[in-house]
């Protein structure tokens, strides 16, 4: 089950990265990709992170895992510690990427960057989200602040 799961937020994801950088920036693509790519991400996190917290679901962790919780590094540890604990934080990693990546292009474009000049800061959210969007609100910066005076 865990494996399908994976498979499936891992290719919708993937398809709506895609389409992010390379489909058509119309408003249809965006609601696409904020309905069907990142709000089905949330609710596949949600109902899993629902499950797994509440032992209902994949209650059997690594041996020495510990108590899963968030009061202790420890303890959010243990969260990734079962399959569906590293399922819920791969989702949570996908669901945030991917609307960081959105809110990106919809800047970039307001701010008037080409989509060529986008595709950087887009791939490096995609691979490692904190680090394209640090680096994209250094590059924005100079452009927001013209943009804010005219």
């Amino acid at each position: 089950m865990w494996s399908v799961l994976f498979s499936f937020v891992s290719v919708l994801a993937m398809v709506a990265w895609l389409l992010l950088a390379f489909g058509p920036r119309k408003p249809l693509v965006h609601s696409a990709i904020m309905y069907l790519g990142v709000a089905v991400l949330c609710l596949v996190y949600a109902v899993c992170f629902a499950l797994v917290t509440t032992g209902q679901l994949d209650p059997e962790s690594m041996p020495g895992a510990g108590r899963p919780g968030f009061g202790s590094l420890e303890e959010v540890q243990a969260i990734f510690q079962s399959k569906g604990g590293t399922l819920i934080g791969w989702t949570h990693y996908l669901a945030f990427d991917l609307f960081t990546g959105l809110w990106i292009s919809r800047d970039a474009d307001a701010k008037g960057f080409s989509r060529l000049a986008q595709l950087p800061f887009l791939f490096a959210t995609f691979m490692a989200g904190p680090i394209g969007l640090f680096f994209w609100l250094i590059v924005r910066e100079r452009r927001a602040r013209a943009t804010g005076r005219s």
